[in-house]
């Protein structure tokens, strides 16, 4: 009789929080926002306490729900936790009225946003950095086309 229950939008390894009605503008906010992604999520709280701008404790009170939701709800590794993504979307805008000079009036916004912060389980992430280092151990990096010009020097 009830509602069917909706298919889950996130994979089995991830889990998310929306803060909603932010008083500041969505550009200021995505600043923020991109201070932590792909970053693991002790390392973002970390530059969130230690960031000078004023939304900042909202958006690691977000981070903090969404590590919760994701230790809580999905049973997930707090440890092994990524903020995958962390994006920003327009909310309702508040308009208001200055009094100018010669009866004329100015319009002030008052923008309102919403942050969703999604944190993704991530063990793979050592395997991959050990691999890179490999590569460039074995000349695969710059240094590669740098020799292969010397060589071509030496063969004129």
């Amino acid at each position: 009789m009830g509602k069917p229950s909706h298919q889950r939008r996130l994979a089995d390894t991830e889990a998310q929080a929306v803060a909603k009605s932010l008083r500041i503008s969505p550009q200021k906010l995505n600043l923020v926002a991109g201070l932590i992604r792909g970053k693991k999520v002790e390392q973002a709280l970390a530059e969130l306490e230690f960031s000078e701008k004023r939304i900042a404790g909202d958006v690691r009170k977000c981070v903090m729900s969404a590590v919760a939701n994701a230790e809580n709800n999905h049973s997930l590794d707090v440890n092994d936790l990524v903020v995958a993504e962390a994006y920003v979307g327009k909310n309702l805008i508040m308009k208001r009225f200055h009094a100018r000079g010669r009866g004329r009036g100015a319009a002030i916004l008052k923008p309102f946003s919403q942050l969703t912060v999604v944190v993704r389980q991530v063990e793979e992430e050592k395997t991959e950095k050990k691999t890179k280092k490999s590569a460039a151990k074995s000349g695969e990096g710059k240094a590669a086309p740098a020799k292969a010009k010397a060589k071509s020097k030496e063969a004129k």
